[in-house]
């Protein structure tokens, strides 16, 4: 990554799938890309998926409309000489440097958090994986393969907001989750998201929320300078 605890992103929009990489296809040899994972939730654990299609039905039923499948989403970025993943995830164990953990937030209250089975962390991992990415549905999606704009989405990880997990500390009309968390990164970064979604037939939850933070600070950029974005 850069030096220094700002991100410098040109804030015009790209659109996703723009760069070198034409149509976003992630099979085109680049340089440097920004790839987006749709993983099932729960994949590899049955418990959470159990979970998570209860939480679904539930939230279907209330809205009156069909069940969908939910997924989680992570990014893989590669720049000249590093790949990396960018993730949130339960905190396992004590080697978080080992996964490149950037920033730490609760699970579900702000008290609980001081255990670490109730805390997330988010990844900003050199060399690392996603777990269970086998299982991804419609990936990887091709998100962009400009370097500067990749370098941009890297800088800013260790700037995303950690509310509370589960939550809509933030007054988004959502909960705060893991997609919140890579959907802030990529509007941020100056990536498109209006067309970026879900696999047909899926949703996810938490989506909405990381766009709306991210407007609102890039709102807020717009009224001071056009070019510097300073850390949280």
């Amino acid at each position: 990554m850069r030096d220094g605890s700002q991100c410098r992103c040109d804030t015009r929009i790209v659109k996703a799938g723009g760069g070198d990489s034409p149509g976003g296809d992630a099979g085109v040899h680049a340089t440097a890309a920004v790839d987006l994972y749709w993983l099932p939730l729960g994949a590899g654990g049955h418990f959470v998926r159990l979970n998570g299609r209860l939480y679904e039905a539930v939230a279907a039923r209330s809205h009156r409309r069909p069940s969908c499948d939910l997924y989680h989403s992570a990014l893989q970025v590669e720049v000249p000489g590093a790949k990396y993943v960018v993730e949130q995830a339960p905190v396992h164990d004590w080697s978080g440097k080992e996964r490149g953990v950037v920033a730490e937030g609760a699970v579900g209250s702000r008290w609980a958090g001081r255990f670490r089975i109730f805390r997330y962390e988010i990844r900003l991992w050199l060399g690392g994986h996603i777990p269970d990415v086998a299982e991804a549905v419609d990936s990887p999606r091709r998100l962009t393969s400009d370097e500067d704009r990749a370098r941009c989405v890297l800088d800013l990880v260790a700037q995303v907001p950690t509310p509370v997990w589960g939550r809509d500390e933030l007054a988004t009309g959502e909960m705060w989750n893991s997609n919140s968390v890579i959907a802030w990164v990529i509007a941020r970064s100056g990536i498109d998201t209006e067309a970026i979604k879900p696999p047909t037939g899926g949703r996810a939850p938490g989506w909405q929320a990381g766009l709306v933070v991210a407007r609102r600070r890039y709102g807020e950029l717009r009224k001071g300078s056009h070019s510097s974005i300073p850390a949280r």
